[in-house]
């Protein structure tokens, strides 16, 4: 068989000539010959699967540089650039849904810009992060400013530590950022991106580290949340005690899914096996949320040190109790260590007054 115009080509491959033609320029598709008079362009039609392979991937949008290596590799290792892609698409595509849907939340409270602030809101805030009683290094982080609060709990081991630094140190840039709060939010999920590929660098060929991440990134009384992990978010309000986020860990999946009740999923073997955590070789996805601060909120973040050992009613009174943030972390602390202390302790609180 001879070779074919670009015409008939294209028809074959399911492209279009100008496709080619791009395609030619990058060094993607080649002719396999031009006509050295008329300077047409001549395929040969041993090149059609590979035309069509670029015309699938450019429909699921893959850029043509990431193409351009999956055609030159064997198919199972194309298949895995392929597949590696597309879980980054869904993880951004998810954290895109999330984002839609808080400003979706706001454009129905009548917030069109999201950018509802309360300027005579202030915070005062204390954070505290101390080694478990039978814990020879503390890999636990834990940030406090008047504009971010954040906890981390790396992963025990090599490298454990720096990734718990390197989950807040991503976010430290962002407290500068003069902008609205749902701007806040995209700009969380692109540093938990970034940190996510900077703890993963971390690894070597003995040990992944791993950490989880809480924090809070407040916009005058506007609150941006994520979280990825077993770190937790508590807010105490008019008395009431709520948990603001939800552990991602294989025994709470067994819950969702009616395997365990909470008492088992309390005392099971695997209760601290995570099933998202920064740095483990999947692209992760972050749980995001915008909250509104106010006046008298006092705000919890901590570690698995302090809320698997002391017992919700016990945070609750210890939140509750006269006194300001330094006290209220002091007294955390001592409960937790009061409690055995097994596990390293990192905890913030959080007050937002009227100024």
């Amino acid at each position: 068989m001879g070779l074919w115009t670009i015409g008939v080509f294209a028809r074959a491959a399911r492209l279009t000539p100008k496709a080619l033609r791009l395609y030619e320029q990058v060094g993607l598709l080649l002719p396999a010959a031009v006509d050295p008079e008329s300077g047409y362009r001549l395929y040969d039609p041993e090149q059609l699967p590979v035309a069509r392979l670029v015309a699938q991937l450019r429909r699921i949008g893959m850029p043509l540089a990431t193409i351009r290596v999956v055609c030159a590799l064997r198919p199972a290792a194309a298949a895995e650039v392929v597949a590696a892609y597309w879980r980054e698409v869904s993880v951004d595509t998810a954290a895109r849904a999330r984002l839609a849907t808080v400003l979706v939340e706001h454009l129905l409270d009548g917030d069109v810009t999201g950018s509802r602030s309360n300027p005579d809101l202030a915070v005062r805030c204390a954070a505290g992060c101390v080694a478990g009683v039978a814990r020879d290094s503390n890999e636990d982080a834990a940030y406090a400013s008047e504009r971010l609060f954040a906890v981390a709990d790396g992963m025990r081991g090599p490298g454990g530590a720096a990734a718990s630094a390197a989950a807040i140190d991503a976010l430290l840039p962002l407290v500068l950022a003069d902008t609205p709060a749902v701007d806040l939010l995209t700009m969380l999920a692109g540093a938990v991106t970034d940190v996510d590929r900077t703890v993963g660098a971390l690894a070597t060929d003995e040990h992944q580290p791993v950490t989880t991440l809480t924090a809070l990134l407040r916009s005058g009384s506007q609150l941006a949340l994520v979280h990825v992990g077993d770190t937790r978010a508590y807010l105490l309000r008019g008395g009431e005690l709520s948990l603001l986020t939800q552990d991602h860990t294989w025994v709470r999946t067994q819950v969702d899914q009616g395997r365990l009740d909470s008492g088992e999923a309390a005392a099971h073997p695997q209760r601290a096996v995570l099933v998202r955590a920064l740095g483990g070789g999947r692209q992760v996805e972050a749980d995001l949320a915008l909250r509104t601060a106010l006046p008298g909120d006092r705000y919890l973040l901590c570690s698995d040190g302090l809320w698997a050992v002391v017992e919700r009613a016990d945070l609750h009174a210890t939140l509750g109790a006269g006194g300001g943030p330094e006290d209220a972390v002091g007294a955390l602390i001592d409960l937790a260590q009061a409690r055995g202390g097994p596990d390293n302790i990192a905890c913030v609180v959080a007050d937002a007054v009227a100024r």
